[in-house]
């Protein structure tokens, strides 16, 4: 028999609006507050979310590791909140913060840097 679920931690109407996987995650999108440089991508449960919005340090849920992990405790590299949101369908946060140090694991500043695809790129003006 599975264990009964755990109430959110999240006021109720936060925690009605989140759409999460299939795993009760729900995908975190952080951006440098002032420049709005995409730093990297992250996943949260209920915890993590109120964990975040909560402590002004950024709380997330390894999926490899399954546990919480506070970005900064091991390698200094801490995220700041300055902001949360929730998009229009409730399925991604936008978290934005002052990041201190590299934010990604490899050293980066942003976990998308040096990583450009070859892509068509659109002769549109807008």
């Amino acid at each position: 028999m599975p264990a009964p679920e755990t109430p959110s931690p999240l006021p109720s109407d936060l925690a009605a609006r989140l759409k999460r996987d299939g795993d009760g995650l729900v995908c975190a999108v952080v951006q440098q507050h002032d420049t709005g440089q995409v730093l990297m991508v992250g996943w949260m449960d209920d915890e993590a979310v109120h964990r975040t919005m909560t402590t002004g340090r950024v709380t997330f849920w390894s999926r490899s590791r399954q546990e919480y992990w506070r970005k900064g405790d091991t390698s200094g590299n801490v995220q700041l909140v300055k902001g949360l949101a929730l998009d229009c369908d409730g399925d991604a946060l936008l978290v934005r913060v002052v990041q201190v140090g590299a934010a990604c694991h490899t050293g980066t500043h942003s976990c998308f840097d040096g990583r450009e695809l070859d892509a068509v790129v659109s002769g549109a003006g807008r």
